[in-house]
């Protein structure tokens, strides 16, 4: 019989995002729940959590705790900061992951928040020494590759008309920066900065340049060690038996095929790949 009950629409749903864009919600929605969980018990426990993870705008604290540049973009300072930032994420950067894909996406979202925070040093004298928490300058990142690559694509915002994408996003911009260094708390030099790295590294790609190389060794190493896990586990407890199964001799021989596209998307970029071979990698990115 089938189920259409909400809960099972959500889990399609979500089953149904792209990869990288699946995974970058699901970080930001547990860290969000582990801020409130830890709230709930003791409001100073949330606090230590940002304190520890923050980013904070002057060169010794970048210099020494680096990881800071990274770990603020899974930190939110309440649900509507988090609804607001995932919502865009997942309206414009569904196209952008589908058009590009996942290691490009996430390079561009990465490279877009880690550039947003860093520049934030340089204006930090002027804009103050306040730290930093939230996704928003890496979705901007991904808002304006959005629109560079959608320019057209009309938009539809509550109570207004649809607006073309490269309207939109130059509307958020344009009201960042003029409400560029007011009291409200909000970090627009991030937004900024954020969007003009997104622009840059569109840019980079459109000019030939393979962005999404940068991730070929997070996720060859990702794959390994779970090519590891999965064959420790499959281990016999016995160690006087052995057996081979024939879901190990498959896993085995997708690991190499998988290996092999790997270096090739390396050397001659995805567009190099084959059209069966970017089915196989689709097909084996859903798998693992």
């Amino acid at each position: 019989m089938y189920d259409d009950s909400f809960g099972n629409s959500l889990k399609r749903g979500y089953r149904g995002l792209p990869v990288a864009i699946r995974t970058l919600i699901t970080l930001n929605v547990a860290v969000f729940v582990l801020q409130v969980i830890l709230g709930i018990i003791s409001p100073a426990y949330s606090n230590a959590l940002i304190n520890a993870f923050a980013f904070y705008p002057d060169w010794q604290t970048a210099l020494f705790q680096p990881w800071r540049a990274f770990t603020y973009m899974f930190l939110h300072g309440g649900t509507f900061h988090l609804v607001f930032n995932m919502l865009w994420l997942w309206w414009m950067g569904r196209a952008v992951e589908e058009s590009l894909g996942p290691r490009t996406f996430s390079v561009i979202y990465l490279g877009a928040g880690i550039g947003g925070a860093l520049f934030n040093i340089v204006a930090a004298p002027l804009l103050g020494f306040n730290p930093v928490i939230g996704a928003s300058g890496a979705v901007y990142g991904i808002m304006v590759s959005f629109a560079m690559l959608y320019p057209t694509m009309p938009i539809m915002l509550i109570l207004l008309p649809p607006i073309q994408a490269r309207y939109v996003v130059a509307g958020l911009i344009a009201i960042d920066t003029l409400l560029l260094g007011s009291s409200d708390g909000t970090a627009r030099i991030v937004h900024l900065a954020g969007a003009g790295v997104g622009y840059l590294m569109m840019k980079a790609q459109h000019n030939g340049t393979e962005l999404g190389k940068w991730m070929l060794p997070v996720e060859q190493l990702w794959y390994r060690l779970k090519s590891i896990y999965q064959q420790k586990k499959s281990r016999p407890q016995n160690d006087h038996m052995y057996s081979v199964s024939d879901v190990e001799i498959i896993d085995e021989t997708e690991q190499s095929e998988l290996d092999e596209i790997l270096e090739k998307i390396s050397d001659k970029g995805y567009d190099g790949l084959t059209d069966a071979e970017k089915k196989k990698l689709f097909e084996l990115s859903k798998k693992n």
